[in-house]
């Protein structure tokens, strides 16, 4: 796919005055220039134009507001001091495998005052005798050099630091209304929780139910021996010497079984149902 066409789908319906970000890459330049961009997007921050065959940024337009610039594994060799006026305001630049030997091929972008990372891996320049002593020398502004510090120090994520550098009042406002949203979502109490607990007393009533049900089974039960032992009435039958029957009586709760075992040997008992 060509840039022009490619840029074309990267607005999105969008007006080059609302892209703040564009990513070019692997896409087909023209004759090794930039085709299709125009200084209308006044408010790019970010461009990345990776792998696309350039080998010039003479038709860069002026973006007096990006901040970073990407042109890794191009073919570009010279005529870097276009950078200064097109991009016044570039903090950082990646030229990593383009064809730069030495140098003298990156001495114009001292005019980039506000340049604080350049990358240059991969290319030619990078083989010479005390390579990152002298570019530092040469562009006292860096603060990281393929990134790392004069003391060899790593560069935190240029990625993220470039985008906290482009930001502007609304995308602050964002993060702060992204920030309470957050703080909310924490107040509020743990979905999760809440469903185990309701699954937990769910669980404590089950319980409580079938704990009622076997403490009436056992009251049963034991409603059911007690009537075994004892009955609403008992009389006792025994027969005397001119063959009539005695008949004795016993209230309620008298225990059947020891008045048997007392009268076992002389009298004939069985339990009578009285009427009440």
């Amino acid at each position: 796919m060509d840039m022009k066409k490619r840029i074309h789908l990267e607005l999105r319906n969008r007006t080059p005055s609302d892209v703040k970000e564009l990513v070019l890459d692997n896409c087909r330049s023209n004759e090794g220039k930039i085709e299709g961009l125009t200084d209308e997007f006044e408010e790019l921050e970010f461009l990345s134009t990776i792998n696309v065959g350039l080998t010039s940024v003479s038709n860069l337009p002026k973006l007096n507001k990006l901040k970073k610039l990407e042109l890794s594994d191009n073919r570009i060799s010279g005529g870097l001091d276009v950078l200064a006026e097109k991009c016044p305001n570039l903090t950082h630049l990646n030229l990593s495998g383009n064809k730069i030997k030495d140098l003298s091929t990156i001495e114009p972008l001292k005019k980039l005052e506000t340049l604080k990372s350049l990358d240059l891996f991969n290319c030619e320049v990078t083989n010479l005798n005390d390579y990152r002593d002298n570019v530092f020398k040469l562009l006292p502004q860096l603060t990281y050099l393929d990134g790392y510090d004069k003391d060899d120090k790593e560069a935190p994520d240029s990625d993220a630091e470039a985008y906290v550098e482009g930001l502007d009042d609304d995308d602050d406002s964002d993060e702060v209304d992204e920030e309470e949203e957050e703080d909310e979502d924490e107040d509020a109490p743990p979905r999760k929780e809440e469903d185990d607990d309701d699954e937990e007393g769910e669980e404590e009533e089950e319980e409580d139910l079938s704990g009622e049900e076997e403490e009436e089974e056992l009251d049963g039960k034991e409603s059911d021996e007690d009537n075994e032992g004892e009955c609403g009435g008992i009389s006792l039958l025994s027969p005397n010497a001119q063959g009539h029957r005695i008949v004795c009586s016993f209230d309620i709760g008298t225990d059947l079984k020891k008045i048997t075992r007392l009268l076992k040997n002389q009298t004939e008992c069985f339990p009578v149902e009285r009427d009440h």
